[in-house]
């Protein structure tokens, strides 16, 4: 068990949407020394920014969460940019950790790495068995060696590197640009901003059929502090909640909750990407005592809610209700 109080802790991406509920959760733990490694100060796609931040930092326990990540659109725009700068990233950190004499290496994965067709709910021991959904296969495949280049480092060098694998994402503070977010923060604003301007019906991509299963941000951050503080295991982890929901019905409850009451067209020339995705959770539970707490619903209505509150023109927009 680790003891918080005295770890020097280093979050890549802790300036990011999972980093800053990872950050605090860790000071909730009683973690004290954090360093947050800042992209406008330290390229991590670098060598030097990499030596230069473990300097700066002077940690014994990483936490991983810097990565180059999108939706669909995203990831068909940028296959190799996802490929090359998150395996980059992963590589000469883990490497140059290692050199420095870092006590304990914390990967976060993707549920992207795993098959196209893997057998629902997946299961780690599933991860090899198949090549990706072709979509997110670059960025998934990136991640995915990271997991190979813990486990020969911990066979070779006795190094303490852990491999967490979260399912998609979700909550306050996410990313909301049309460009680059994923499916609930997309489908939030484009519910709410058709809901002001009075629109007849949203357009969603793909058919609606393929599942999906959601990890609420705060749950995930507790999953990743428990992970670090109690595992110490070569095999990787799921971190979810163990439920699919198909995106149309996502689409049709996030429509109902952001009170939007137009049409949903469904355009099915869009790809709907890995046909169904939902984590077994075993693992986390037993080997560290992690099992999510938030309903989905509950989820939800937190989310919509800070983002009607912080998108921009809100305050405008609750000045002239006031008014």
């Amino acid at each position: 068990m680790i003891g918080w109080e005295t770890r020097r802790v280093m979050v890549t991406g802790g300036g990011g949407f999972l980093g800053k509920a990872v950050v605090q959760r860790l000071r909730a733990a009683g973690a004290e020394q954090i360093f947050i490694p800042r992209s406008v100060d330290y390229d991590l796609r670098t060598l030097a920014g990499v030596r230069e931040a473990l300097r700066e930092g002077k940690p014994d326990l990483i936490i991983h969460l810097a990565a180059v990540v999108g939706g669909i659109g995203a990831n068909l725009e940028n296959p190799g940019r996802f490929f090359y700068e998150n395996a980059i990233m992963g590589i000469q950190l883990m490497e140059e950790a290692r050199l420095a004499g870092v006590a304990k290496f914390v990967t976060i994965g993707t549920v992207c790495s795993y098959p196209k067709f893997t057998p629902v709910p997946f299961r780690e021991e599933e991860l090899w068995n198949g090549y990706p959904e072709e979509t997110n296969a670059p960025y998934g495949l990136a991640k995915k060696m990271l997991l190979v280049q813990g486990q020969a480092y911990r066979q070779q060098y006795g190094m303490n590197v852990i491999h967490l694998i979260p399912v998609n994402l979700y909550g306050p503070g996410d990313n909301f640009d049309p460009a680059s977010s994923h499916v609930i923060p997309a489908l939030i604003k484009k519910c709410i901003d058709a809901r002001d301007a009075g629109a007849a019906e949203i357009e969603v991509w793909g058919s609606g059929s393929a599942s999906r299963e959601f990890l609420f941000v705060e749950d995930a951050a507790e999953g990743i502090v428990l992970g670090a503080e109690r595992y110490d295991e070569p095999e990787p982890v799921n971190l979810g909640v163990g439920d699919e929901i198909t995106i149309r019905d996502l689409v049709e409850l996030i429509a109902r909750l952001t009170r939007f009451p137009g049409l949903l067209r469904w355009d099915t020339s869009r790809p709907d990407g890995q046909p169904r995705r939902a984590l077994d959770t075993t693992r986390a539970r037993d080997a560290f005592g992690f099992v999510a707490s938030t309903s989905f619903e509950e989820g939800l209505r937190t989310t919509i809610d800070w983002y009607e509150a912080n998108r921009p023109g809100a305050v405008t927009r609750a000045a002239s209700s006031a008014g």
